[in-house]
């Protein structure tokens, strides 16, 4: 491969005891966390608009459910007070405001519009982030950084062990391109909301003709309530076989979905109830991927810890729950070893705040869907919800690390439950 040799000198644009990047749920959760204990906090992010696919992605509503602690929180300043019904529908707008405000009440330093381009190392930790904006190549100094970019970009160019995808073939669950439709009759359309809802339509059953019709790998129907008047949320384009690490794959899942709307569309003007004179009214600007690295951390959550509801000594994420959802890595529908309906943990599980330590690197945390654990156990702690407050303990976690001067894996889980438990968080 043809090489160019560059020589760079790179300004340091700011010093801060917390450096976060990424700003989806995980991102926003531990710059507000951290900043609130009197951290000096930055959040990086490379969009324009903070809460990742909740609000640039389209999100249709908080899947997942957590007790205690910042989720519920985003949940009450962000909800639409005029659907008092619908709490977990997510109003992009109004979450998007929310999440700024909180931003700036904790005094976190915002750089929208600047993309984390590699960490700053010294002596084998993390020290900093070189970020690339239309200020040009610029640095940021910090004591601590938490990787919430969700496919833990700066933990894998600082050396943090990583897997991708499932364990057996590195196989990666498809990404979706979200999409709104505009002119649905309320009265009458059909809502099914899960892989395994069958739905009878007048031509049949509504997941098995779009099965029959639909181009692989889209073949399935998810279709979610807003609190807007005749809008619905479609979760219904799939792209398999794709790598979220790799710019070019994610070109091509983009094309891909958007060129599966217009079938998707026709398909259901032809067959839902409601649905006759819908009409495409807004796609998501970035498309969700659901899974790729896996970080090796001082541990494992495994499925068999979610089945079991294991209360971790060193917990900093409680009753979390969810199924294991994981999407088919061959097409449509959900792959045969998750489970939606059928799942059988209703108590919620924790996890351990070595999860959210790398095994080798320091100066880092992980927060969201990156941290460690199992393709299965994944498939659950991914949900939005369980992503907030693991951002909310990585943020504590950097900040009374940076406040004591230690490494992150020496700060005693103890000292964050005391904080997470001032925030209503109890195991």
């Amino acid at each position: 491969m043809k090489t160019i040799q560059e020589v760079l000198t790179t300004p340091v644009a700011g010093e801060y005891d917390v450096l976060v990047a990424g700003a989806g749920p995980a991102g926003v959760a531990a710059a507000v966390s951290a900043g609130r204990l009197g951290a000096r906090t930055c959040l990086v992010e490379q969009s324009g608009m903070v809460g990742g696919v909740a609000t640039s992605g389209l999100m249709s509503h908080w899947t997942g459910n957590t007790r205690g602690g910042i989720y519920e929180e985003i949940l009450d300043r962000s909800h639409d007070e005029n659907a008092p019904n619908m709490r977990k529908v997510i109003h992009t707008e109004k979450l998007q405001n929310a999440l700024l405000e909180m931003l700036q009440e904790a005094n976190v330093d915002l750089r929208l519009y600047s993309f984390a381009a590699k960490p700053v190392m010294e002596n084998g930790a993390v020290a900093g982030l070189v970020i690339e904006s239309k200020a040009g190549r610029q640095a940021l100094a910090s004591q601590v950084l938490v990787d919430a970019t969700g496919d833990g970009d700066v933990a894998a160019r600082a050396g943090a062990a990583f897997a991708l995808g499932r364990e057996e073939d590195s196989s990666m669950q498809p990404m979706t391109l979200m999409f709104r439709l505009g002119g649905v009759d309320m009265s009458r359309a059909i809502h099914p909301g899960s892989f395994e809802t069958k739905v009878e339509v007048p031509h049949g059953e509504i997941q098995a003709l779009a099965r029959q019709e639909l181009a692989a790998p889209a073949g399935h129907v998810l279709l979610y309530f807003t609190t807007l008047s005749g809008i619905v949320t479609a979760n219904m384009t799939n792209c398999i076989q794709v790598d979220g690490t790799n710019p070019q794959d994610l070109t091509k899942a983009t094309i891909q979905c958007r060129k599966q709307m217009e079938a998707i569309v026709a398909f259901l003007q032809r067959h839902a109830p409601g649905y006759e004179h819908c009409y495409l009214l807004q796609s998501a600007a970035q498309i969700g991927v659901r899974e790729t690295r896996h970080f090796k951390g001082l541990y494992t959550l495994t499925s068999e810890d979610i089945l079991a509801a294991r209360v971790f000594p060193d917990w900093v994420v409680t009753k979390a729950h969810f199924n294991f959802d994981i999407h088919n890595v061959q097409g449509a529908g959900l792959d045969a070893n998750g489970c939606q309906h059928k799942f059988s943990q209703p108590r919620g599980y924790t996890i351990p705040y070595r999860c959210l330590v790398p095994e080798s690197i320091d100066g880092l945390l992980l927060a969201g869907r990156n941290i460690s654990g199992t393709h299965q156990a994944h498939s659950n702690f991914r949900a939005m919800p369980i992503c907030a407050n693991i951002g909310q303990a990585a943020g504590i976690a950097a900040a009374l690390s940076s406040q004591k001067g230690i490494r992150p894996r020496d700060l005693p889980a103890s000292e964050i439950q005391t904080v997470l438990r001032q925030c209503g968080v109890e195991p």
